[in-house]
């Protein structure tokens, strides 16, 4: 992967996102359903895309919005349905698109309930704080359940939208679901949007089943229950916080006023050509958290605070900044936060275990042995952790893009999807309590358990390769070693509970690889690590390779 020469700079005013020309082309193309590239398409995360490229536009919304109508008539889905977007400049024509639709089929919404610093007009909205929204209202309710959906495309560029729906259980939906709504929606769309009930924007504010909701008040007045606000009140450090202009934005102030934390929130600037990032490795926008090159206006100010943090845009993800360290890889925060929290949180069951995705650092398996606890280790997507936050069999979920999320301090769930509020406040939390930073922790894990080194490449594939990589079985891989060590696993099913992983992931005493193919792109994705250094992790990635293609060859 080649750096751009201006990543980590601020990028070129000529080369933002023209918004006149992205919000004109929401409304004025029409997708070609005959075209996969133009069709409503869940991933992991929602439905993405970009109206430059009419994958997302008003035609996707409308009929998208129908589908979830229609879904929840099936499953009779009764409750009110929670709406928030982040500060892309597409999630607000998709908010106003969506709620016509919501309004003109009856249903029960609950829109953000503004604020000063929006002139009362509705903001933005966290992935978390509606997650916890959708767990509060049905909490011991067996009927009239709520879900809803979250208008972001997470950290991507700024001329990317999102557009992704919550289930009753608050985390983000499962296939079957996602499989459900995007057909019905395509199905709309062939049709011509015949079949998609709409009423005006005005007609939808308006409606008696629009309602307003005070998500920020939700959401903060909670914290206390799942982070130990009293210690970092009264630790006499300092801490930062930067929203980088997200959906968060207008949290953060409000957090450490109604707290007294030694919070600095050091920007609230909102402009959705994020004209304040650094540039990404690839020398675009992209308001990555884990990232050093995005990061690296937090990292170059990393001593001016203890511990300072970031969230991405619909703040699921966050980005740790210790003093002692810089910014904390993200494998190396989850291994940090898993080992404090079960260290810290007397209240949670001996039986909750920690949840762990496939590609995630094995520092995390070695923490959980040395503090007692087990792994349960699932396929990419946090998808898979909700079962067990909402029963409480996992204390922890995390994946190594930067996404966790843990229990309140009773052991019950908090948002069944990713917290970057929380994480980052969990950095400043154990660095109260204990008096050393995330990265001074990381340090001890390290001379406790060894020092992995981690990284992502990706190498060529064409479909079929892709298809045949998915499908691969544990005997196709006859190697007996990797890197020098002996192979002691491989894994085609996660382990943690069975489902297939969609590739290969092969482990050695002292390392690991993981192939998986692209959802979007020509290419498959090999995960490594390796606990012998980079040389050793240079030659897993190159024996991977090797591996890999030889299987794909036949």
């Amino acid at each position: 992967m080649s750096i751009d020469p201006n990543a980590g700079q601020l990028p070129d005013e000529h080369r933002l996102a023209h918004l006149p020309r992205l919000v004109s082309r929401y409304y004025s193309e029409r997708p070609d359903v005959s075209d996969p590239a133009q069709q409503v398409a869940f991933g992991t995360s929602g439905h993405r895309g970009s109206s430059l490229k009419t994958s997302f536009n008003e035609w996707h919304i409308l009929a998208t919005t129908q589908a979830i109508c229609d879904y929840r008539r099936d499953q009779d889905i009764t409750g009110p349905l929670f709406i928030g977007m982040d500060t892309h400049a597409l999630s607000e024509p998709a908010f106003v698109s969506a709620l016509e639709v919501l309004a003109a089929n009856g249903v029960d919404t609950r829109i953000d309930a503004g604020c000063e610093e929006t002139n009362g007009e509705p903001g933005y909205t966290p992935t978390p704080a509606l997650s916890n929204a959708i767990l509060n209202h049905n909490r011991d309710r067996t009927s009239d359940l709520a879900d809803g959906i979250v208008i972001t495309p997470s950290h991507n560029p700024p001329v990317d939208g999102g557009f992704k729906y919550n289930p009753t259980n608050g985390g983000p939906a499962d296939t079957g679901i996602t499989k459900w709504i995007q057909e019905r929606a395509n199905a709309l769309l062939a049709a011509g949007l015949e079949g998609v009930k709409r009423v005006s924007y005005a007609q939808a504010l308006a409606a008696p089943t629009t309602q307003r909701f005070d998500f920020i008040d939700s959401y903060i007045s909670g914290l206390d229950r799942v982070i130990d606000m009293a210690a970092i009140r009264d630790s006499g450090r300092t801490f930062g916080v930067d929203p980088l202009g997200g959906a968060g934005v207008h949290y953060w102030t409000r957090i450490a006023e109604r707290y007294q934390l030694p919070l600095e929130v050091i920007s609230t600037t909102v402009d959705p050509t994020f004209r304040f990032m650094r540039l990404d490795w690839d020398g675009r926008i992209r308001m990555d958290c884990s990232s050093p090159h995005a990061m690296a206006g937090l990292i170059e100010n990393k001593d001016r605070f203890d511990v300072s943090f970031a969230c991405d845009t619909d703040h699921d993800r966050h980005g740790i900044v210790a003093r002692s360290t810089g910014l904390l890889n993200p494998n190396h925060y989850l291994a940090v936060a898993i080992e404090y929290l079960f260290t810290h949180r007397p209240q949670w069951g001996e039986g909750a275990a920690i949840g762990k995705t496939l590609v995630s650092s094995s520092m995390i398996d070695r923490v959980a042995k040395g503090i007692g606890r087990t792994v349960v280790e699932v396929p990419v997507g946090f998808k898979w952790f909700v079962d067990g936050l909402m029963d409480g069999s996992l204390g922890f979920g995390g994946e190594e893009s930067a996404g966790a999320s843990f229990l309140t301090f009773d052991g019950q769930p908090w948002s069944t999807d990713k917290d970057g509020i929380i994480l980052g406040l969990l950095a400043a939390e154990m660095t109260a309590v204990t008096g050393k930073d995330p990265g001074e922790r990381y340090q001890a894990l390290t001379e406790r358990f060894g020092a992995p080194v981690y990284a992502r490449v990706d190498a060529p594939a064409d479909r079929d390769q892709k298809a045949r990589l998915g499908k691969l079985s544990p005997e196709q891989v006859t190697a007996s070693e990797l890197a020098g060590h002996p192979i002691t696993r491989k894994l085609t099913e996660a382990p943690g509970n069975g489902a297939a992983i969609g590739g290969l992931k092969v482990e050695t005493d002292a390392g690991w690889f993981a192939a998986r193919p692209s959802g979007t792109e020509d290419v498959y994705k090999i995960y490594a690590e390796s606990f012998e250094g980079e040389d050793h992790l240079k030659r897993i990635q190159e024996e991977a390779k090797a591996l890999v293609d030889g299987v794909l060859k036949g």
